[in-house]
């Protein structure tokens, strides 16, 4: 079908392809995608989505408003969009293999942050207590981080908190002296979930201290959605009364978030209005058609075996890199991250950092448990998700730790060389350093030597001599 009427002037550039409209952003989008096919994407919070992922978040969904509920909205013109919503939901109880009789989900949240406090908002009260990992500790900082001197998060902001850690020796969590301080704190709300974490949780010991003080627990499981999904982690869903995450991760969909709940206490109501209209408007259709197709893959066999090597190829990484005589905390791995200790080599993620991006290998730093500098913390954070969606097995990742090795190396000369601790100092004595341009020659070419998802890099290739 063809319309009849001509465009008017003002209107000519709403058909315009972005390379003819607007080639400044074109032209960046073409670099950072030629970035990501260059390079070895090691943050645990990344991961390279579909293509048919993009397509639906690119979609024409975008022109919708849609406040309210399937069924029930502010506004006129939603019957697909109701559709694509019910549809999403639906996925995302198949998904998590979970009873639509028993449990529900709001898959309006924005990211995993508006997900969490849309959560809080649902299930407990301004200035209630609440209990979560420590941010040192892996935590999050949804999860009631403050400093002892600020409430950073909203959720240490309009909720009074008080943080659990990990033993200081093992890096565990210390499950023991979390119910000593529970018994203290009475909290109403326990979290369980963090962001740096490389070990499974312990639901029942939760759920045990939890019933002790009548409090909810709840379960973000941003990080390990999809191994979750996958059946490769322990599953919150047994015991935990309400379930958060984003659908980016180890899910490898575009960014969103869910939050799934038990149907009681009256909570899918209170979980939908906490949503909207408490916490946000209307909802990005585009993002929950995405999020569908995502959760459609994410019921796949071919998912479960996604996620059966994410965690294989955690364990090849961290196993190798103890080869090389690195500390570990936890001292390995169950999931898809490992967490970096290189306060021994008296480095700190920064610099480490900072080195690695100059080589075309992104992690990003990270606190460790006794850490008190966030900006420049002990450790860094790696994930091998985004690569296990290039196909790279367990043998690749023993390279990819070869690299970090090497990186690491150079870092300590070059901080010899610097004669000073300060960031500056460091990045001027990486000038004109031969071992970086080796090492990034090399880690370019292996790295454009596997496949790319999501978009084709032949035509990237230009873009190589300019880099």
């Amino acid at each position: 079908m063809t319309s009849s009427r001509e465009v008017d002037p003002w209107n000519t550039s709403l058909n315009t392809p972005l390379q003819e409209d607007d080639k400044e952003i074109y032209d960046l989008i073409q670099k950072e995608k030629y970035r990501q096919y260059s390079g070895l994407e090691l943050i645990a919070s990344e991961n390279f989505t579909s293509l048919a992922v993009m397509e639906a978040n690119g979609s024409p969904l975008t022109n919708k408003y849609s406040e309210g509920l399937p069924g029930a909205r502010y506004y006129g013109g939603n019957e697909y969009i109701d559709q694509v919503e019910n549809l999403c939901r639906k996925r995302a109880l198949q998904a998590f293999r979970l009873n639509p009789e028993e449990w529900g989900v709001n898959v309006q949240p924005y990211s995993g942050s508006t997900a969490n406090f849309s959560a809080l908002t649902a299930l407990i009260q301004p200035h209630d207590r609440l209990m979560g990992l420590d941010l040192p500790s892996g935590g999050h900082l949804t999860h009631g981080w403050q400093t002892s001197k600020k409430k950073i998060s909203s959720s240490s902001i309009y909720f009074e908190s008080m943080p659990y850690q990990v033993n200081s020796e093992t890096g565990l969590i210390d499950y023991d002296r979390l119910e000593e301080n529970a018994n203290l704190f009475r909290p109403k709300l326990i979290i369980c979930g963090a962001s740096a974490y490389a070990r499974d949780w312990e639901y029942a010991k939760l759920r045990k201290i939890a019933d002790i003080h009548g409090a909810y627990l709840m379960a973000d499981i941003a990080h390990i959605g999809g191994l979750v999904a996958g059946q490769e982690a322990n599953n919150p869903f047994e015991l935990c009364d309400v379930v958060t995450t984003t659908t980016h991760k180890t899910l490898r969909g575009p960014r969103a978030g869910l939050i799934f709940f038990r149907k009681k206490d009256d909570l899918e109501s209170r979980v939908n209005n906490a949503v909207f209209p408490s916490c946000q408007g209307g909802p990005h259709n585009n993002a929950i058609a995405a999020v569908a197709v995502a959760l459609k893959q994410a019921a796949s066999p071919e998912f479960k075996q996604y996620a059966k090597q994410v965690r294989a190829n955690a364990k090849a990484l961290g196993e190798a890199l103890v080869n090389y005589e690195y500390k570990l905390v936890t001292g390995g791995t169950d999931n898809h991250l490992i967490l970096w200790d290189l306060r021994p080599l008296k480095l700190t993620g920064s610099k480490v950092e900072k080195i690695c991006d100059m080589v075309n290998i992104t992690v990003n730093k990270n606190s460790i448990h006794g850490d008190t500098n966030m900006l420049a913390p002990g450790g860094v954070r790696i994930g091998t998700s985004a690569l296990t969606s290039r196909s790279f097995k367990e043998q690749d990742f023993v390279k990819v730790a070869e690299y970090l090795h090497r990186a690491v190396q150079i870092a300590l000369s070059v901080q010899e060389k610097a004669g000073s601790k300060m960031m500056k100092d460091f990045v001027m004595a990486c000038q004109d350093n031969e071992d970086i341009a080796n090492l990034k020659k090399e880690v370019e070419s292996f790295a454009t030597s596997f496949p790319m998802p999501g978009f084709d890099p032949s035509n990237l290739a230009n873009l190589a001599s300019s880099e």
